[in-house]
């Protein structure tokens, strides 16, 4: 079965880039990294059986690392608010997960509409779980190829839109600035914002998809 996978090459890349100014490249790879990262994290809490990912962690402590758990924590979030959501995404798609255009299509048509409003931490995080909610949604259905089409859409997509967003925050370390507040019975605006629109881009993705099944 297919794995994900970090080169060498990314982990050479990563180490110490949040010491100085990001460049694009690196803001593309550490995208795809914290995707691989939140996909096996959500394949293991499904309980998907499928092959252990061959890459490196980020290593404890480090600042990629603190981004990832963080990302996930805020991922926890949007989900728990609404649980179904970002559950069986290719059944609310509607969409076959055997072809990699189809899945492609449909991901970036997703990531696109979430976006049309703007840019927001609380968007990049609904990005992400829906990136996880369709990989998981792959690997069930004998698809775990293309998890990797799916890596790959996100980072070409952040490199389309995102990167000239994030290197005006100094790149994805900011995300750290949204864990304010630790209690559970207050839910962040940001977030809940991130799961009204969910609903409604979905709809509008249906009917973008629906010539095409």
């Amino acid at each position: 079965m297919e794995v994900l996978r970090r080169s060498s090459v990314f982990a050479a890349e990563v180490m110490e880039v949040f010491d100085r100014s990001p460049t694009d490249k690196e803001l593309v790879s550490q995208a795809k990294a914290l995707c691989r990262d939140y996909i096996n994290s959500r394949l293991i809490q499904a309980g998907v059986s499928w092959s252990k990912p061959e890459y490196n962690a980020p290593v404890p402590g480090g600042k990629l690392a603190e981004v990832s758990t963080i990302l996930l924590r805020l991922g926890d979030e949007l989900e728990y608010i609404r649980p179904n959501v970002y559950r069986n995404v290719a059944r609310q798609l509607n969409i076959s997960l055997h072809s990699e255009s189809v899945v492609s299509d449909a991901f970036l048509a997703v990531a696109a509409q979430i976006f049309t409003a703007g840019i927001t931490w609380g968007k990049v995080v609904s990005l992400y779980a829906v990136a996880a909610g369709l990989a998981v949604d792959c690997v069930r259905h004998a698809q775990p190829a293309m998890v990797h089409t799916i890596v790959d859409c996100l980072g070409e997509f952040v490199r389309k839109t995102l990167v000239t967003w994030l290197k005006r925050r100094g790149g994805w370390a900011d995300i750290t600035k949204c864990v304010v507040n630790t209690d559970p019975s207050l839910r962040s605006h940001w977030l809940v914002a991130a799961v009204c629109s969910f609903g409604h881009f979905l709809k509008a993705i249906f009917f973008v998809l629906l010539p095409e099944r």
